[in-house]
């Protein structure tokens, strides 16, 4: 009955692989240390619920990019750090779903946790939302870096998702150990094939990623 069990199991990781789209594969399948916490399969989060299209805790990116992520997560564990996966690819109909949240400026019910300086009005002005994403062509990340002695996360100077300019890559408010943290997670994975956005510390884009201004639409699951 086990033996049963266990190839079902099987069979279901190995059929749940196949209805990736050619080109895209599992974080966990081809980076097995990789830590994965998306932040849009739950309610912690900007928007205070889960985001649609999001079914699974489970990081998708381009083959591509799941390489040169590896490159960088071997480069960590030598520190006994690793990598941890807010976000990889997204669904167009993620990004719908912060469009429509977006456009009901009364619902602030996550204001003060993620956006407490910026008007919600604001937030497109400001690039903070868009109706298109570089996450849905599959080959931008939100990364931070894990201390796997402790399993805590390193100190960046804001939290994952912080609209404001406490989280720009250029901010210099900050204590020598946040800037020291922010500095490691940058020069790692711009030394390993990704580009920075000025914005967020966290988010990285594979330079030469094979899908640009493409927006898939598939489920992550």
């Amino acid at each position: 009955m086990r033996f049963i069990f266990s190839f079902l199991i099987t069979l279901y990781s190995v059929l749940a692989f196949a209805q990736l789209p050619e080109g895209f594969v599992y974080a966990k399948t081809e980076i097995p240390s990789i830590l994965v916490d998306l932040q849009y399969c739950g309610d912690t989060n900007f928007v205070g619920e889960t985001i649609e299209g999001y079914n699974a805790n489970v990081a998708i990116m381009t083959k591509q990019t799941a390489v040169a992520l590896k490159k960088v997560q071997t480069e960590l564990e030598k520190q006994h750090l690793s990598i941890k996966i807010y976000d990889g690819y997204r669904p167009q109909r993620a990004v719908n779903h912060f469009v429509r949240w977006a456009k009901v400026v009364n619902d602030t019910l996550m204001k003060q946790q993620f956006y407490p300086r910026v008007a919600k009005k604001n937030l497109f002005i400001e690039g903070y939302i868009a109706s298109k994403s570089r996450h849905s062509s599959g080959s931008t990340l939100d990364v931070t870096i894990v201390n796997l002695r402790t399993g805590a996360e390193l100190d960046m100077g804001s939290p994952y998702d912080f609209f404001g300019r406490e989280s720009w890559v250029a901010n210099t408010n900050l204590t020598k150990e946040q800037a020291k943290n922010r500095q490691a997670l940058q020069a790692v994975m711009l030394n390993n094939g990704f580009r920075n956005y000025a914005q967020e510390w966290w988010h990285f884009t594979l330079r030469g990623e094979p899908y640009p201004n493409h927006y898939f639409d598939f489920l992550v699951e």
